[in-house]
């Protein structure tokens, strides 16, 4: 019987770009091809995972951006019902802590199109959305830990290579995001179908996924892991306000701590939103959390530093960003 964390801990990068991937993770494994598509497929179907695929650097084929509302807690309900509806937003998170307790984040292929589903987002709510672009990237989807939270095999931190340059993408790139955004089916030879949809040629499929993964224009190639239903359930937004002078330097630190599963710079936007460093933290449950910030601000240096910490309540939505997507208002 095989041990499903450490299999799910493989299972989220280094996808092999070979015409039966699946076949190779699985003798990597040391399972049958059926046995694995099986355990992908049950998962798919139950929500544990949300596909299998790319995860593209932000900002790279597109452009993203972290926004909130504040809204009246008795129609948070509603108005987070309005912005998950929204094709543009991935992520829509309620979190306590902060009179802005509606979180999201919306992605488009240029930043007029985001602004365009920012408006859109505005008119529909009456609400006018907190903006904070990323500008600059620390930790950021490398996968979840499952096995040992926080292992050394787990922490790539982004900190340690140049962030990928935006590059210009044809029609063909467009196709094939647009079907990498929808995930891998899950066939012995899933990228002859991948090349079917993007109406390209298999080889020339694996070429340009190869080359946008040595680029880091793909984050990571792998399962995309719902966590909450790996018993991860809590979690928690810390900001800080750090001198523009010192954040990089903090902001790299805090990233290798093996407890932070996200960290990155953000705009401020006074007066409103004076922070500018973030982290996400997450645990099995609510008396994890607690100690778990302690332990990363006093490691990071930061009990001194102004900041908040916003507790995640209800997430409303969670799926990769689509990208190739024409948003309309």
């Amino acid at each position: 019987m095989y041990d499903e964390l450490s299999v799910y801990d493989t299972l989220q990068r280094d996808f092999p770009l070979q015409p039966r991937p699946y076949q190779a993770l699985a003798g990597k494994l040391g399972l049958c091809e059926h046995t694995l598509l099986s355990l992908l497929a049950r998962d798919l179907g139950n929500g544990r995972i949300s596909r299998v695929g790319a995860v593209f650097a932000p900002n790279v084929i597109g452009v993203s951006t972290l926004a909130a509302l504040s809204v009246p807690p008795a129609q948070l309900d509603r108005v987070a019902a309005r912005v998950s509806a929204c094709a543009a937003v991935s992520h829509n998170y309620a979190r306590s802590g902060h009179p802005c307790n509606l979180w999201f984040v919306a992605g488009a292929r240029e930043r007029r199109m985001l602004d365009v589903t920012l408006a859109s987002i505005g008119e529909m709510t009456g609400l006018a959305p907190l903006d904070l672009p990323m500008a600059r990237e620390y930790h950021i989807d490398l996968g979840f830990p499952l096995a040992r939270p926080g292992s050394a095999r787990a922490r790539r931190a982004a900190s340690a290579a140049a962030p990928a340059a935006p590059v210009a993408l044809d029609d063909d790139d467009w196709r094939l995001v647009a079907a990498l955004e929808a995930g891998l089916p899950l066939t012995p030879r899933p990228f002859h179908a991948l090349a079917a949809q993007a109406r390209m040629a298999m080889p020339q499929v694996l070429e340009r996924l190869t080359r946008w993964s040595a680029q880091g224009v793909i984050r990571r190639l792998g399962v995309v892991l719902q966590h909450g239903r790996f018993g991860f359930g809590h979690n928690a937004m810390c900001v800080w306000d750090v001198p523009d002078a010192h954040v990089d330097a903090i902001g790299m630190r805090l990233a290798r701590l093996a407890r932070v599963t996200l960290c990155y710079r953000r705009a401020r936007r006074l007066p409103d939103w004076p922070y500018n460093l973030f982290a996400m933290v997450h645990a099995r449950n609510a008396q994890d959390l607690l100690p778990a910030l302690a332990r990363i601000h006093a490691t990071a240096g930061l009990e001194h530093a102004p900041g908040t910490v916003l507790v995640g309540t209800r997430c409303y939505k969670q799926r990769g960003t689509r990208y190739a997507m024409q948003v309309s208002a």
